[in-house]
């Protein structure tokens, strides 16, 4: 994402997310005066970003929805691959959103207004998780549709690419 020019100095982070948004041609629907959700076409499916504004907390929760039907009874393998994932991330981590039965990205941050950099960070963020969802993809899809071990599928991101093609 692109990060815009835009006056840091805004009070609700929810219209830097707006903007940066519009200037990508997404369009984002603003639900309340703290929270805007946007459409994203993936590789492998849609997903959801959610942003939501804490005012009390000056915390921004960005959230990616990744669209999974989860077709187990038995949420032990969703749950220990949730585990196995957010071992290795840096920065946010994965959840599992119980109401919609499907993996979700998280990721907070704190806004102040002075924050010269919000923009470029708030764009950085929303790039890492829309990469890590469209990575993590197949490896949900595989666990929460077929059922099968989570290390087994995990397996092909641990392999090591060696030498060039």
């Amino acid at each position: 994402m692109n990060p815009a020019k835009f006056p840091e100095s805004a009070r609700n982070p929810i219209d830097v997310v707006e903007h940066i948004l519009n200037r990508q041609a997404y369009a984002p629907e603003r639900r309340s005066q703290n929270e805007v959700v946007v459409e994203i076409k993936g590789r492998w499916n849609e997903m959801l970003l959610f942003f939501s504004w804490e005012e009390n907390m000056h915390c921004l929760h960005v959230s990616c929805l990744i669209n999974i039907e989860d077709q187990q009874k038995d949420h032990n393998k969703i749950f220990e691959l949730l585990a196995l994932i957010n071992d290795d991330l840096w920065v946010g981590h994965f959840s599992y959103w119980t109401e919609q039965k499907m993996p979700v990205f998280r990721y907070s941050l704190f806004y102040n207004p002075a924050n010269k950099d919000f923009s470029i960070q708030l764009s950085n963020i929303m790039d890492i998780a829309v990469k890590e969802c469209e990575r993590m993809y197949p490896i949900f899809n595989i666990v929460m549709t077929k059922g099968m071990d989570p290390k087994q599928a995990l397996y092909p991101l641990m392999l090591e690419t060696l030498g060039q093609a």
